[in-house]
């Protein structure tokens, strides 16, 4: 019973159990709708890893939400509510596609270059957010959801404006090729690649796709921002304000100066996202878009079921991705409605949300046994 209760304390037991209870309901609510949960269930798992180009695609899908996901785990430490992720993530795309428009060197300056632009537009919008919570106390909430709307209208006007409109489309022109961190972008056009492909089904399956590097540098931002956070002082400031931001103050922390920087590196995590999504997908610009995205909101829920944790985005990030993209096969093969995924990422997130109550469960089930054990030595003491 000790061990058990033990393992049910861990932080990882709460967020499995909550996965297992988003599917447990998926289920139910399949079967109620009169479809075959089992059948519909493993048609979402192979359309998981049925083939290595639906991994691949998973990979590229997860990351711009791994590094969301990061970008609102990084801020919630601080105590800070980053739900502003999706507009740092439009301005970021913005930035990032002007640039690898305008501009065009050889791949290793093009690359670097697109990404620090993205970045610093992320940047600097979430610290527009941080100071205006630092100076005017206003909720970065409130804030974050108003620049999400500016974020997503500016980007409209900029994408229609003759210098980079694409003329018969919606978007802008492609950054340069230059600019593509998919693999081998410029080789998979030729007859030697078609050969290629055509020899190794595998990897031929792979390079099919959109796979490119940008995970590659995800998971070093993630790196990087676990860090800042555990092993700077910066970073054990940021969790102090995040604790109690009051005995933070009186320690002399600068509270402020603390909340606009955090907001800064939110905002450029969440750029990073963008630029990654402009320089590794087609069509490679920015399109005229009428509602988000959601690769800023989903990385809310990816936060969440990492329980704050910005390693922990990296697999939250990769399940979410599965989801989203293994959930269609929902609809093609099963004939479901894609909302049922919808249906059991949320679950998940109530879950997760609940995971403190295992726990108290954990210490009711130790209490229990310890009464029963109590017992049980009474009534053989007195026999």
């Amino acid at each position: 019973m000790n061990k058990f209760t033990s393992l049910l304390r861990k932080p990882i037991t709460g967020t499995i159990i909550a996965i297992l209870m988003g599917f447990l309901c998926a289920a139910v609510i399949l079967a109620c709708a009169g479809y075959n949960p089992i059948h519909a269930l493993s048609a979402m798992l192979q359309g998981i890893f049925g083939r290595p180009k639906y991994m691949a695609n998973i990979i590229v899908k997860a990351t711009p939400i791994i590094l969301t996901g990061c970008s609102v785990a990084f801020a919630y430490k601080m105590g800070l509510f980053n739900i502003g992720a999706e507009g740092q993530y439009i301005f970021g795309a913005l930035a990032a596609c002007l640039t690898g428009i305008t501009v065009n060197l050889s791949p290793w300056l093009e690359i670097p270059l697109i990404l620090l632009a993205g970045m610093a537009a992320g940047a600097l919008y979430g610290a527009l957010a941080g100071w205006l919570k630092a100076k005017f106390n206003i909720h970065e909430v409130i804030s974050g959801i108003m620049l999400n709307w500016i974020a997503m209208y500016f980007s409209n006007f900029i994408t229609g404006m003759e210098a980079f409109h694409k003329p018969n489309t919606s978007g802008t022109f492609p950054i340069n090729v230059s600019g593509f961190t998919t693999f081998f972008p410029n080789w998979k056009a030729t007859e030697e690649a078609a050969q290629f492909m055509k020899d190794n089904p595998f990897l031929g399956d792979i390079l099919r796709t959109d796979f490119n590097a940008g995970i590659i540098i995800a998971i070093a931002l993630v790196l990087l921002s676990s860090y800042i956070l555990y092993k700077t002082s910066k970073g054990y400031q940021l969790r102090a304000v995040g604790s109690n931001r009051y005995a933070a103050e009186f320690a002399g922390i600068d509270v402020k100066k603390n909340i606009i920087e955090t907001m800064m590196f939110a905002g450029l995590l969440a750029g990073a996202s963008g630029a990654l999504a402009i320089m590794g997908n087609n069509p490679h610009a920015v399109l005229e878009i009428a509602a988000f995205e959601g690769n800023g909101l989903n990385g809310l829920s990816v936060a969440f079921i990492a329980n704050g944790s910005p390693i922990g985005c990296i697999f939250s990030g990769l399940l979410f991705g599965g989801l989203l993209y293994g959930g269609q096969s929902l609809q093609y093969v099963v004939g479901a409605p894609t909302e049922i995924v919808n249906i059991m990422v949320g679950t998940i997130v109530f879950f997760v949300a609940l995971k403190d109550i295992i726990p108290v469960i954990a210490d009711k089930m130790e209490h229990r046994a310890a009464t029963k054990k109590l017992v049980d030595q009474k009534e053989g003491a007195s026999s």
